[in-house]
């Protein structure tokens, strides 16, 4: 039998109104004020990670951090560290009793292979302080077929937030080559569009905001399986895709159309700055459904990569690739050096391979493959020098021998 003497220290209810009472150094708390502290500590909880986040990432500091892993893209950059910081300033607001209630801005990250869409989403998951997952468009088929469900893509979030639903339902996810769901042609499809147009029509609420039950561990959905909701109303997402062929419609916009001599012909547009003119309509020709187009309202253009830019990714960011080699031949007690002709002469041949940044790691491999090859058995060299020589012909690059000690 319960004692009705003995009383809780906070609400002053007796044993006996009360499942139980914890007991501590001469006070005792029931549990309904268990629970309601628990309540009070998580939602404070809540803001000061939130208040760390919006403390430590004002659009310039975003932007800063983005700028030293990413050369150029200043547009693109300045609009996903406004984005970002809108999207932190909305959960800070989120249950504002406001008439006024701010709706979230998907964006899409628009621009040729290789420029930096992948490296923008990567190096914002390392600077943030909100659960951030990357998922691949390219896997996502219609609910029913073969390939992953587009509420998988809320797994991987979900995970990332060491599976606590309300902080994935605060979280940004990256949606990486999201131009592969478009519509083989601009039409609607009368056929079934199972890795097309269906998943765009899968992820059209899910952008916008609902409930999504998904499993826990990914894989398909089983009837028995429990679930777990997860509302996306105040997730951040962003898109990109390199958009092979958007340059043309864009292209084709702007000459103008008509024929004969009368025809409205427009300004030439340079090819490195047509995706500076992306519209929603250029999209919706490549192949995307209306609704999807209006649920990423903030279209990110990123340029093709100038001869600058790419020389400058060679050597600038903290992890440029000439620093990785660097550091490899340092673990060897080898100083490596590239002269500046060398760099120029990387820069140039992976120009011609029309794959932006990733064709400079390729270039610098091929060249790098003997000499990697061979100096881990060289013991009495100090500096290898690589000269435009090694780039271009795969000549020898100079050594440095070490200098003999004398007795």
């Amino acid at each position: 039998m319960k004692d009705t003497k003995l009383f809780c220290s906070f609400c002053a209810s007796s044993e006996s109104e009360v499942d139980f009472l914890v007991e501590g150094e001469n006070v005792y708390i029931c549990d309904c004020c268990v629970n309601k502290a628990s309540d009070i500590v998580n939602e404070n909880m809540k803001k000061s990670y939130m208040g760390l986040s919006m403390n430590m990432q004002k659009p310039l500091d975003i932007n800063r951090r983005l700028n030293e892993h990413i050369i150029g893209q200043e547009k693109a950059k300045r609009i996903v560290s406004v984005a970002v910081y809108n999207h932190f300033k909305r959960l800070n607001n989120r249950n504002d009793e406001d008439e006024v209630q701010i709706e979230k801005s998907n964006i899409l990250l628009v621009g040729p292979t290789g420029t930096g869409k992948t490296l923008i989403a990567s190096s914002l998951a390392k600077s943030l302080n909100v659960p951030f997952a990357i998922a691949d468009a390219t896997v996502l088929t219609e609910a029913g077929y073969v390939g992953e469900d587009v509420e998988n893509i809320l797994v991987r979030l979900f995970q990332a937030a060491d599976y606590d639903v309300s902080r994935a339902e605060m979280g940004i996810i990256y949606i990486d080559e999201i131009d592969k769901i478009a519509r083989k042609d601009g039409n609607p499809s009368i056929t079934r569009d199972v890795s097309g147009e269906g998943v765009q029509q899968a992820l059209l609420k899910m952008l916008e905001g609902t409930k999504a039950n998904i499993p826990p561990k990914g894989g398909r959905k089983h009837p028995e399986q429990p679930l777990v909701t997860i509302d996306t109303t105040n997730i951040l997402f962003i898109c990109g895709g390199a958009f092979q062929g958007l340059e043309d419609i864009i292209e084709r916009r702007l000459s103008g159309g008509g024929m004969g001599f009368n025809r409205d012909v427009k300004e030439t547009v340079e090819d490195s700055h047509l995706f500076k003119n992306a519209l929603p309509s250029d999209l919706q020709k490549y192949g995307f459904i209306p609704e999807l187009i209006g649920r990423m309202p903030v279209i990110a253009p990123l340029e093709a990569l100038t001869d600058v830019a790419m020389l400058s990714i060679l050597t600038d960011p903290k992890n440029a690739l000439v620093k990785q080699y660097k550091k490899l031949f340092d673990l060897e007690k080898v100083h490596l050096e590239f002269t500046p002709q060398a760099l120029k002469e990387i820069v140039k041949i992976a120009k011609d391979r029309k794959t932006g940044a990733r064709a400079l790691r390729s270039v610098i491999e091929e060249a790098m493959l003997d000499i990697m090859f061979e100096v881990p058995s060289m013991t009495d060299i100090d500096t290898c020098i690589i000269t435009d020589d090694v780039i271009k012909d795969a000549a020898a690059p100079i050594f440095k021998m070490l200098k003999k000690q004398t007795a």
